[in-house]
C-alpha cells in the first residue's frame, strides 16, 4: 500500500485527536442533546474501524508497554471508570505508551492512550484516574466527530492545511503548534474556541465520572493545578500542556465544579502502589543505581501498603540484574503475605527462572491458575515458563489457546512464534508473525509471511487451506485500510 493511499485516513485520525486543545470559561450549562451530533459526518462503525486503523499504526510507530500486569491495571481502571461513565457508544481499551512527558490522548474506537510519565507525576491514584476520565469524556461526548464536523463547515483549503498542522501536533507538539499559527487567523480561532468547549466539557464529565466511581474528585484540580504551576515559565513545556493547555479559567472551573462534591480522601489501591513501582523500575529509563536509590530514598519515610509496593519494584530490579539471593530477601516475605497477589507470582516466576527452579514456577503458577483460569498474566506467565524449561509442547498448547482467546494480544503471537520457532515449525511460525505485522498494519509484510506459509505445507492440506484464506482475508483488509 502507497503513503499517498494510507496518508488520508492517518491525516483525519491524527488530526482530529486535537479534540484535547482548551478551554474556554463558560457557565454550567446541561449537557448538549448529541444523539445525533455528528452523525451525518462520521458513524460509530466508521469510528471502530478509524480507531482499528490508528492502533494499528500506534503499535507500529510508538513504544507501547505490553507488559501484562500493566496492561491489566490501567484496563480495569478503565473500565472501573467507563462502568460510572454516560454515553458509552463503543468498547473501551486503554494501553501505555513508555514515554516519561506527562500526556495521555483518545482517538476513535474507544481507545486511551496513558504516557508512562503520568505514573511517575501523578501523586495519587485519583489523580491518574482523573485524566483517565477526561478522556473518557472526549470520547463519549464524540467529540472527534464533532471537531470533524465543525472543520467540514470550512474551506477546503483552510480545512487541509489545519488537519496537516493537526497531524504534527500529536507528532511533535511544538512543530504542529507552529504550523497551526500559520493558517488563516480565523479559522485558527474559530478551531479553538470549539476546543476549548470540547474541553470543559471533557473536565465536567470527567469530574462527574470520577465521583460516582469512588474517586477523589478535588485529585482533578490538583493535579492540573500543579502542572500549571510547574510548567508556567518553562520555554519547554510537556506535550500535555501543548495539547491540553491550562489557562487559570479552566482550573478554576474544575476547582468550583469539585467543589460541589463531599470533599473525600481516597487512599491508592495497592495495585496502583505496585504499577507505579513496576513502571520506576523497568519502564522509567532509569539505570539500576539510580532506580535503586530512588526506591532507597523512598522507603525512608514508606509506610504499609506504599513500603510493601517500593520493596517490591526495588525486587526486580534485582532480578533483573541477576542478584537473587537479595531479591528474595524482599520478595520473598511479600509473597508470604498475599500468596495470590499476581504482581509477586509474577516476580517470583521471574525469579524462579533466573535461577532455573522451572518446576517451582510451574507448581506455583498451576496452583494459581486452579483459582484463575482465564487470568491473562498467570496464562502467559506458565506458557513462558514452559519455554524456558524446555516444555515446547505444553507452551504451544497454552498459546495456542491463548491466541484464539486474545486475537489481539501481541505478547501471545509473540510467543508462538517463538515457541514454533523452537519446535521446528517454520510455516507456522511464519503465520504467528504475520499476525504480529497485521496488528501494525504491515499487510504486505504479513500477506508476504502467509505465502511464503502456504508455501512450505503440504499442497491441498487443511494448513495450507488455513492459510490461503487468510490471505484472502488480510487483502480485503489491506483495502478498507487504503481506502478509509
Amino acid at each position: 500500500m502507497s503513503r499517498l493511499k494510507k496518508a488520508p485516513a492517518y491525516l483525519l485520525i491524527t488530526a482530529l485527536l486535537s479534540s484535547s486543545l482548551p478551554i474556554h470559561a463558560e457557565t454550567f450549562n446541561s449537557l448538549p442533546e448529541i444523539g445525533t451530533t455528528a452523525a451525518s459526518t462520521l458513524t460509530i462503525e466508521k469510528e471502530l474501524e478509524y480507531g482499528d486503523a490508528y492502533m494499528r499504526m500506534l503499535r507500529a510507530s510508538r513504544p507501547i508497554i505490553s507488559d501484562p500486569l500493566l496492561a491489566d491495571y490501567v484496563q480495569d481502571l478503565g473500565h472501573r471508570l467507563v462502568a460510572n461513565a454516560n454515553d458509552v457508544r463503543t468498547p473501551f481499551n486503554f494501553f501505555l505508551i513508555q514515554n516519561r512527558e506527562i500526556n495521555a490522548f483518545a482517538f476513535f474506537g474507544g481507545y486511551v492512550a496513558l504516557h508512562s510519565g503520568l505514573f511517575l507525576y501523578a501523586k495519587s491514584e485519583s489523580e491518574f484516574a482523573s485524566v483517565v476520565a477526561h478522556e473518557i469524556a472526549h470520547i463519549t461526548q464524540r467529540h472527534l466527530a464533532r471537531s470533524m464536523e465543525d472543520q467540514a463547515k470550512k474551506s477546503p483549503a483552510t480545512m487541509a492545511a489545519m488537519i496537516g498542522s493537526l497531524m504534527l501536533a500529536i507528532a511533535s507538539p511544538e512543530a504542529g503548534m507552529a504550523a497551526l499559527h500559520a493558517t488563516t487567523a480565523a479559522s485558527v480561532q474559530g478551531q479553538i474556541n470549539y476546543t476549548r468547549s470540547n474541553e470543559k466539557e471533557a473536565d465536567r464529565i470527567g469530574i462527574a465520572t470520577l465521583a460516582k466511581s469512588g474517586f477523589e474528585v478535588q485529585a482533578m484540580p490538583r493535579f492540573f493545578g500543579r502542572l500549571a504551576d510547574q510548567y508556567r515559565y518553562a520555554s519547554k513545556p510537556p506535550a500535555m500542556l501543548l495539547t491540553h493547555p491550562l489557562p487559570e479559567d479552566r482550573i478554576s472551573d474544575t476547582r468550583n465544579r469539585a467543589s460541589q462534591y463531599p470533599a473525600r480522601r481516597v487512599e491508592p489501591s495497592d495495585r496502583y502502589l505496585l504499577a507505579r513501582s513496576r513502571i520506576v523500575a523497568r519502564f522509567a529509563g532509569l539505570e539500576s543505581d539510580a532506580a535503586l536509590d530512588w526506591f532507597d530514598r523512598k522507603l525512608k519515610k514508606a509506610r504499609g501498603q506504599q513500603k510493601v509496593a517500593l520493596n517490591y519494584g526495588k525486587a526486580l530490579i534485582l532480578i533483573d540484574t541477576g542478584k537473587y539471593a537479595q531479591a528474595h530477601a524482599l520478595l520473598d516475605p511479600l509473597l508470604a503475605a498475599e500468596p495470590n497477589n499476581r504482581f509477586f507470582i509474577d516476580s517470583a516466576t521471574d525469579l524462579d527462572i533466573g535461577e532455573k527452579k522451572y518446576e517451582s514456577a510451574i507448581a506455583r503458577l498451576q496452583s494459581a491458575l486452579k483459582q484463575s483460569p482465564e487470568q491473562k498474566v498467570l496464562r502467559l506467565n506458565l506458557a513462558h515458563t514452559y519455554q524456558e524449561a524446555g516444555k515446547v509442547d505444553d507452551s504451544l498448547s497454552m498459546l495456542l489457546r491463548y491466541t484464539y482467546d486474545n486475537p489481539k494480544d501481541t505478547n501471545g503471537w509473540y510467543m508462538l512464534a517463538q515457541a514454533q520457532g523452537e519446535k521446528g515449525n517454520r510455516a507456522a511460525e511464519l503465520a504467528a508473525r504475520a499476525e504480529l505485522l497485521a496488528l501494525r498494519g504491515l499487510w504486505d509484510k504479513a500477506i508476504k509471511n502467509y505465502i511464503q506459509a502456504s508455501q512450505l505445507v503440504e499442497i491441498n492440506s487443511l494448513d495450507q487451506a488455513r492459510y490461503d484464506a487468510r490471505i484472502d482475508q488480510l487483502r480485503l483488509s489491506r483495502e478498507k485500510f487504503a481506502a478509509l
